[in-house]
């Protein structure tokens, strides 16, 4: 299930930006081209674009905290693929509505003596917890840029509850930049819910300016269209205005 020729396709474009920057820093190339030095090696590794956090808070239709209660594979309508319904009871929502469970489906799984596997796409087991940053699709929920979109939960020997972002084998790349970025930082789970709420404070806030900003533009067009008649007349001075100016000798 990996698509090799879009895989190089990214590469040699991502390699002819490195180049190109080559002058500025000479460290680019060189990242891009340890990091596809890998793809052939492992046979596991595609590339990824790495996906900033207020993005994925920004996407997410909710992000939930919950464990895996039950899990279940079979076959999508077409026969085709095999398909992974993974069920949640939720502790907590931290955007989104309030639900007691959610079940997300992802690609891969295993029916009977036959397993999909893709690359990229987060595993769920009974009993573990998790932080899923929720999709909706047409086949129902699922997770938001996949692995990017899930993290784990384990406590430490404090009893404290971390989030770590799950391993991958995908080498994500900041797309911009056109180097290879490491993966999100574990924290605790404290750090991670001030963290969306911080997320979701500047989204809101972005929101009123523009909407603010909305207004504004309505109401000055509202107000020019109401007196047209003198806007027409002040243009028609500033006109007569400066012809006058122009035609002293």
């Amino acid at each position: 299930m990996r698509a090799l020729p879009w895989l190089w396709e990214l590469a040699y474009r991502l390699l002819r930006k490195g180049l190109a920057m080559a002058a500025n820093n000479f460290r680019i190339p060189l990242t891009l081209a340890a990091a596809l030095a890998l793809a052939p090696v492992t046979a596991q590794a595609t590339i990824s674009q790495a996906m900033q956090f207020d993005v994925k808070v920004e996407k997410a239709a909710a992000i939930v905290l919950g464990k895996v209660v039950s899990q279940q594979s079979g076959w999508d309508a077409s026969n085709t693929r095999i398909l992974t319904r993974t069920t949640f009871q939720v502790e907590k929502t931290l955007k989104g509505g309030a639900a007691q469970q959610i079940t997300l489906v992802t690609p891969g799984g295993a029916v009977g003596d036959i397993a999909q596997e893709y690359v990229g796409v987060p595993r769920f087991a009974q009993g573990e917890e998790h932080v899923v940053f929720v999709r909706n699709t047409s086949a129902g929920p699922t997770v938001l840029y996949f692995e990017q979109g899930a993290y784990r939960i384990a406590e430490t020997d404090r009893g404290e509850r971390m989030v770590h972002p799950l391993v991958s084998s995908a080498v994500l790349v900041d797309t911009q930049r056109g180097i290879a970025v490491a993966p999100e930082h574990p924290r605790t789970l404290r750090e991670f819910e001030g963290e969306v709420r911080a997320s979701v404070g500047r989204l809101q806030a972005h929101r009123m300016k523009m909407l603010q900003q909305q207004k504004q533009q309505a109401s000055l067009s509202s107000q020019l269209q109401r007196n047209a008649p003198l806007v027409i007349l002040a243009l028609l001075g500033v006109i007569f205005a400066t012809w006058q100016f122009f035609k002293r000798p």
